[in-house]
């Protein structure tokens, strides 16, 4: 069966950057791309009583003038859907990658979950069209697509460049070794070059844990660095993207430590809110 991506399109600014890198990705793996538009519930038509206690001759007009409203505003979305993706579609063509098109109804989440059964990775972008530029939110339906999938979750940010350097969050818990073990097998990130952190005090469990992150690199031949650094996961892992000029963050979705509160409350989308560059969140 042929691997795939999922690519989330929905005509924001985000929904380029997303193409790049679902690009970017599928050409270094030969994958290939599944874009991906879903038309929510409300754009799929259903209109509400608005009617209220008007006469009966008056109320029936208006329900006939609200049902041909929304029949045209379907239509519309659909339309709108279409050329989206159709916009989409030229992107991957101009880089010789192949996709398809996807138009869905329905929930955004359940929609990912009837399509993803053979997809190795999801990409989404940070934000939505409705807060492009509301720099302080993301999207609203991020936070419900990372606690749902279970595939690979790749969050692109606003702008695409090529990725070379790629920072892996390490806590020594069981989703960030699978994390570290992502990286190691997928040809995505085949020749760059990668580097492990644990945040928090220099123990001799996070030493352990490092060490052993390196050990699974560099079997897979990645001359992997390795380091500890003090502080707030959030804080030091934002400060060392810009500090160092990394790409590209790689993280488990949930973990043990100080880093498990990224991903079971705010401070998980605080933490991608904040991330200048895409993030890999790995179960």
């Amino acid at each position: 069966m042929t691997t795939k991506i999922i690519a989330l399109v929905d005509g924001s600014t985000y929904s380029r950057s997303v193409c790049d890198h679902a690009a970017w990705i599928a050409g270094r793996a030969t994958w290939e791309v599944e874009l991906m538009h879903v038309l929510g519930r409300r754009e799929g038509g259903g209109t509400a009583d608005l009617s209220g206690a008007i006469s009966l001759g008056a109320r029936s007009a208006l329900l006939q003038e609200l049902s041909s409203l929304d029949e045209k505003r379907s239509k519309l979305a659909v339309q709108r859907g279409r050329a989206i993706l159709e916009d989409a579609k030229a992107i991957f063509e101009d880089a010789g990658v192949h996709a398809t098109e996807h138009l869905r109804h329905g929930d955004l989440v359940e929609a990912i979950s009837d399509t993803s059964g053979n997809a190795e990775m999801i990409l989404i972008g940070k934000r939505g069209e409705a807060v492009d530029f509301a720099k302080g939110h993301l999207g609203s339906n991020l936070e419900r697509v990372m606690r749902s999938v279970e595939k690979p979750l790749f969050v692109a940010s606003r702008a695409f460049r090529p990725i070379e350097r790629v920072l892996i969050a390490y806590d020594g818990s069981a989703s960030a070794r699978r994390a570290v073990d992502y990286v190691a097998q997928s040809p995505i990130y085949a020749g760059l070059a990668v580097s492990v952190v644990t945040v928090g005090s220099a123990t001799d469990t996070a030493r352990k844990g490092l060490e052993e992150a390196e050990a699974m690199l560099d079997a897979a031949g990645f001359d992997a660095r390795i380091e500890t650094r003090e502080g707030q996961p959030e804080d030091t892992l934002s400060r060392m993207i810009d500090e160092v000029g990394f790409d590209h963050l790689v993280m488990g979705a949930s973990g043990h430590s100080r880093l498990r509160a990224l991903f079971v409350g705010s401070t998980s989308l605080e933490m991608i809110r904040t991330c200048k560059v895409p993030v890999l969140l790995v179960r």
